[in-house]
């Protein structure tokens, strides 16, 4: 009995995690750049004050900090050349990125350049009526940015229904 229950609740942890939203999220206005699985693991990168770049990795209740441009002190062996014998398709890699919602999509641009400016004002005037916010400026602003989410159901359905 207690197996039983042992096992439905390890299958329904799984089936939850395959609803479990993933969110990528880039703001150069606020300096906010991260990876996010919804209420389980988060990795941001930081600026840092002793060195250029740190990576924050938070899983539930755990954090720990990397420092990915530091030089290692350990000596490094020269490894064996493995050949990569699954690679992943084109055609499955469009149905992995286009499985991907783009929720926000905001660029405030100023390329310094008046003139170059004035001519991509209606064409960022036209992509407007799409959806995004794309904003030609002459204040010396720019800003980028986006929020894409996905599930990790639709990632393996992208799989799937080929």
């Amino acid at each position: 009995m207690i197996l039983t229950v042992v096992i439905l609740l390890v299958v329904l942890l799984a089936f939850g995690l395959l609803f479990v939203p993933i969110q990528i999220y880039i703001d150069t206005d606020t300096l906010q750049y991260f990876v996010r699985i919804k209420g389980l693991a988060k990795a941001s990168l930081e600026p840092d004050k002793k060195e250029l770049l740190r990576i924050r990795l938070k899983v539930l209740f755990f954090e720990r900090f990397f420092y990915p441009i530091r030089k290692s002190s350990k000596p490094k062996l020269p490894k064996k050349k493995v050949k990569n014998k699954r690679r992943m398709k084109f055609g499955n890699m469009v149905r992995v990125i286009r499985s991907f919602q783009v929720r926000r999509f905001v660029l405030d641009l100023d390329t310094g350049d008046y003139i170059a400016n004035a001519k991509m004002y209606p064409v960022f005037m036209l992509f407007n009526h799409y959806g995004a916010s794309f904003h030609i400026n002459f204040e010396d602003r720019n800003r980028l940015l986006i929020d894409i989410r996905n599930r990790p159901f639709r990632i393996l359905k992208s799989f799937i229904n080929y």
